[in-house]
């Protein structure tokens, strides 16, 4: 049901964003909403180019539940046809294509993932091939008439670029202005995106003024940190906890994030009072902040589950209740031991938490990757993963 009060309204949409281009805008939006009855169309486009989503992604996926709880009309957009060229946003280096087989696996995914946090009877997915694939070479190439090469570099990522005298493709300059027209084809009236956006976003509303539509409002959000507390939240930075994570993963890289960091997590992710927040202990504050977000992803009893076990196992330095077993063979290196149960991912990993002391057994830190255990015990590496060995 939508709120009548535009300032309760704006209040809602207000947490967490960085900028609103603009807030008179909006609250004219709104007033025009109320008085019409009728919905504001808000966008917000996501390229299928990996399959995973994390709680990064969420922070937009969350503010437009938001719209949605407040009776606007959502269109969650899938990027298949943009993906295949690549958002040139924070890239040193041109991107590799996808094919369409790879776009449609991942688009696939995203639906199923998005729906644990957004009403899909209430959303509208929609797909930019649907238009750009029907649209001829000339009209693509009209397209080009909306922007100049002097606007394009003066975006921040291509200045950089061109600069350091690295490669700027052509089919880049494209990017901003299909994701603007896609603004036009919809009709756009809101339109959510990161802080490194703000370039593409406000270009859609320039096509859409000289399409003759009123220009979409630019909602921005920040980026969030990853566990490592400094890196945007990537998978490529090893850094970030998947929404389709186990629970046990999930509640435990919460629980890593920095006591900084935390805040900024309740604000984007939770819908939780701050003001409560920064009156609790921080170690409990994390604790409920694991909670609720194992709670959002999975469910009430997994989360308390967690929460009980990591507790039992970091309050009260126990060994976890369902540890993995690892039968030994005959000169194993240790190397070999924790890259066969997945407990690090790369050989650099393993040497990266053996220099930082981080890898133990039976309590005493192993210097080398090329020790042979031979004995059972209880392999250690980080603070969550444990291992246990057997002869």
């Amino acid at each position: 049901m939508q709120i009548s009060d535009i300032d309760k309204q704006l209040e809602i949409i207000k947490r967490g964003a960085v900028e609103i281009v603009s807030e008179e805008e909006l609250r004219n939006k709104l007033k025009e909403s109320i008085a019409k009855k009728r919905p504001l169309k808000v966008k917000a486009g996501f390229d299928p180019t990996a399959p995973d989503l994390h709680l990064g992604h969420t922070v937009l996926l969350r503010k437009l539940r938001q719209f949605q709880d407040l009776g606007h009309k959502v269109f969650f957009l899938v990027g298949d046809f943009t993906a295949r060229i690549g958002d040139p946003t924070g890239r040193s280096e041109i991107r590799k294509q996808l094919s369409q087989q790879e776009v449609m696996r991942n688009a696939i995914t995203y639906k199923k993932q998005v729906s644990k946090i957004l009403d899909m009877d209430k959303v509208k997915v929609v797909f930019n091939n649907d238009w750009f694939g029907k649209m001829s070479v000339v009209e693509i190439l009209k397209l080009t008439t909306h922007a100049t090469v002097a606007q394009m570099l003066a975006r921040a990522d291509f200045k950089k670029r061109l600069e350091l005298k690295q490669d700027i493709s052509l089919l880049e300059f494209m990017y901003p202005l299909l994701q603007g027209y896609d603004s036009v084809v919809l009709e756009a009236d809101v339109e959510l995106g990161g802080t490194d956006q703000i370039f593409n976003l406000l270009i859609g509303r320039d096509i859409q003024k000289d399409f003759g539509q009123t220009p979409q409002v630019v909602i921005t959000m920040p980026l969030l940190e990853g566990t490592d507390g400094v890196q945007k939240m990537s998978k490529s930075y090893g850094n970030y906890i998947g929404i389709d994570e186990p629970a046990r993963d999930m509640f435990g890289k919460i629980m890593s994030i920095s006591d900084e960091l935390m805040l900024k997590y309740y604000t984007l992710l939770t819908d939780e009072d701050l003001e409560s927040i920064k009156k609790m202990h921080p170690k409990e504050a994390k604790l409920k902040l694991a909670e609720i977000i194992t709670i959002q992803y999975h469910n009430q009893s997994q989360a308390l589950k967690e929460r009980q076990e990591f507790e039992r196992v970091f309050s009260h330095k126990q060994i976890p209740q369902d540890i993995a077993i690892h039968k030994l063979s005959t000169k194993e290196s240790v190397m070999e031991i924790i890259l066969k149960n997945n407990l690090a991912n790369t050989k650099n990993e393993v040497r990266r938490l053996i220099k930082q002391g981080a890898v133990t057994f039976n309590g005493a830190r192993l210097d080398s990757e090329e020790v042979v255990i031979d004995t059972g015990g209880i392999l250690k590496v980080g603070k969550r993963r444990f291992l246990k060995l057997e002869r």
